[in-house]
């Protein structure tokens, strides 16, 4: 490639594109460089100072490395490649210089600071600092701001970098946080003393380089050292964003982002990251059998042989709940099937085409977002569906895409053209000559709140056509982590939701907490949480939550990822497919598998993609002729962001959030 430029740092020769950063290009050749302010996916404050670097033949004195691209480099007098040192007498004095003025007003915090042992100014304090100080004048002292419940403030601890500032106003389109005063008096705070109205707020937590921002909740709880830290999946959206949860003993104590630039970058919502309190309360961890009314504790083999005795010769039907991975859906399937009933996993009602990936996947990569020109969005809020996703629209937004949304006018932190709310600005659009837009990057993003009414095959097809006319890409945003797994295993009855209910005399609910079962049928709860599932039930069998056993969960954009078990069920509680297991035994048709493994292998052999773990497969599909489509608006399928699952609602954290944002919904009254 003729246009990479090259440059010598430290005597070491780096072919890069010139309009890296100094710092990149240091990254670039496994060199590293100290920082507090620069953050890759941020803009350049350069403000910190401390990734100076010497330039050979430039100024004599140290440049900030991240404010200073390649292409400003100067070659040698002879033409030979300009030089960089990351390691001369100039930048350790520089950096030493630096470093004192840091910790001029820092305090020594660090015995009770949340962010001792992963603190970025201990560590390059150790690394490039001196070990002693010529400040004697007392430190300075701010006083700390209320931020809301989520993020814990102690502003002397603040050194400048302002990052959290960029953050909320460039990816998280709030514009709550800033910086007012000069020099001494120069500080980071709130507009108005406001409390953030985010739901990424939670990010500003991981960015922030020393403990002036740390988490409330795990507040004083624990160190890192004494935790045990496992990579595992989300699943309180269906983007399937990448976490690391952190466990002492059993507890959960904290959960984190991973970085997956295909799904959520380094991002997690605050749901995602602080619903943990959730997993500790209202837990089921005994079976359950309804005797005379009551609900009565059982042992294990008196509720397996009433919940056989009840499934024997009637007619079944089986619910996939939005939290089931992959293998319990399909052991179910198995299971019910075997039986004679039939299984469904679209319990809102969506008109997803079983079979056409491509119908309920979609074709377009989450990545294909940054790329997009044009984005549309039919019927989805993404900003409390897939909060991750929003922040990815509102990128693609900052670099020049047009957004347009049919459906309910909402507040997506971007600036979007509202073409109307219902089904009749659908067909308006669709009807029009889309051949312009050929060859101009698009995505067009469909949200269950299109497809989860009666007409909603019609939708879904006529918004395919639509995007085949315009050449642009679909994704299916769904709002359930479980759904697009459980429709790969095949987990749907023709008719949906109703017609498998329809005349069942036994109900397996495998965590289906969203749904209202009418009296009548036997229902038989499999779940972890005792919420209205388990009220309804007849039988409880207690399950495990996502970070207490392994499982498969497939994401919006139909990639299979792979969720580690962090920590264990309480009490006697079981992992999913083992109970299946263990049911299908007590029936007399027992699964032919006896193991996690062999389930795995049996169900790949089913649907071989699912083997494919992080890796996005190509969907394909038919694209119905669309038929004639109701006039209702289209209305929005998440009606409070906080508690839309049973462990969100169990969460003590998630009912505070919600009800502060209903407060903050209501219109305030002028004083008369």
């Amino acid at each position: 490639m003729s246009d990479l430029r090259t440059i010598i740092i430290d005597g070491q020769e780096v072919e890069c594109d010139p309009s890296m950063t100094l710092i990149q290009a240091c990254e670039q050749a496994g060199i590293e460089v100290p920082r507090f302010c620069y953050h890759e996916r941020l803009s350049i404050a350069g403000n910190c100072r401390m990734c100076l670097v010497e330039v050979v033949g430039g100024p004599p004195k140290p440049a900030a490395s991240c404010a200073m691209q390649v292409k400003d480099l100067r070659p040698g007098r002879d033409g030979e490649p300009p030089q960089v040192r990351t390691n001369s007498p100039m930048v350790k004095k520089a950096r030493e210089g630096v470093m004192e003025f840091l910790l001029i007003n820092h305090p020594l915090d660090c015995p009770i600071c949340d962010q001792g042992g992963e603190c970025d100014l201990q560590d390059q304090a150790m690394a490039y600092g001196v070990d002693f100080s010529r400040f004697r004048e007392p430190k300075r002292a701010t006083e700390d701001l209320d931020l809301g419940p989520l993020v814990e403030t102690h502003m002397t601890r603040c050194i400048s970098c302002t990052r959290c500032v960029r953050f909320t106003t460039e990816v998280a389109g709030i514009s709550q946080m800033g910086q007012t005063g000069r020099g001494e008096d120069a500080e980071i705070t709130s507009y108005l003393g406001e409390t953030l109205d985010s739901n990424l707020q939670g990010n500003i937590i991981d960015l922030c380089p020393v403990g002036a921002l740390v988490s409330k909740p795990y507040a004083f709880t624990a160190r890192p050292w004494e935790l045990t830290k496992t990579e595992t999946i989300d699943v309180m959206d269906a983007l399937g964003s990448n976490t690391r949860v952190d466990t002492k003993g059993r507890e959960v104590m904290r959960i984190l982002p991973r970085n997956n630039d295909g799904v959520n970058e380094e991002w997690l919502a605050d749901k995602s990251r602080f619903v943990w309190d959730g997993l500790r309360r209202q837990r089921l961890d005994r079976p359950y059998v309804r005797v005379d009314g009551k609900l009565k504790p059982a042992s294990w083999s008196e509720a397996l042989s009433a919940a056989a005795a009840a499934m024997k010769g009637k007619k079944l039907a089986g619910l996939v709940g939005d939290l089931a991975p992959v293998e319990a859906a399909f052991a179910l399937k198995q299971l019910v099937e075997g039986q004679g009933g039939s299984v469904e996993c679209r319990t809102d009602g969506a008109k997803l085409p079983a079979g056409n990936r491509l119908g309920y996947v979609g074709d377009a990569a989450i990545e294909d977002i940054d790329t997009a020109e044009m984005i549309l969005l039919i019927g989805t809020d993404p900003r409390n569906e897939a909060p991750v996703l929003n922040a990815r629209i509102r990128k693609a937004w900052l670099a020049g895409a047009k957004v347009a949304l049919i459906g309910q006018p909402v507040d997506l932190t971007y600036d979007y053209s509202h073409i109307g709310a219902d089904r009749a600005a659908l067909a308006e659009l669709a009807a029009m000559d889309h051949s312009d837009k050929q060859g101009v990057p698009g995505v067009m993003i469909i949200g269950q709140g299109a497809l989860n009414e009666a007409d909603g095959a019609e939708v879904l097809a006529t918004a395919l056509k639509m995007a085949e006319a315009a050449g642009s890409k679909v994704l299916v945003l769904h709002t359930a982590a479980s759904r697009v797994g459980a429709m790969d295993v095949g987990a749907v009855t023709e008719g949906g939701m109703a017609a498998a209910i329809d005349g069942a005399e036994v109900v397996y609910n495998l965590g289906a907490d969203e749904v209202e079962i009418a009296d009548g049928p036997f229902v038989i709860y499999q779940g972890s949480h005792g919420d209205r599932g388990a009220h309804r039930a007849d039988v409880i069998l207690p399950a495990a939550a996502w970070v207490e056993e392994q499982g498969l969960f497939v994401n919006t954009e139909g990639r299979p990822q792979l969720a580690l078990r962090a920590s264990f069920p309480p009490g006697e509680a079981k992992e999913n497919w083992a109970i299946l297991r263990a049911l299908s035994a007590e029936l007399g048709a027992s699964q032919p598998w006896d193991s996690l493994i062999q389930l795995r292998q049996t169900l790949v052999k089913a649907v071989p993609h699912l083997g494919k773990v992080d890796e996005l497969p190509e969907n394909t599909g038919e694209r119905p002729e669309p038929g004639k489509m109701d006039e209702a608006s289209f209305r929005l399928p998440v009606r409070d962001y906080y508690l839309t699952n049973p462990i969100a609602r169990a969460s003590q954290l998630m009912a505070e959030l919600s009800a502060q944002a209903k407060a903050r919904a209501a219109a305030p009254l002028a004083a008369e």
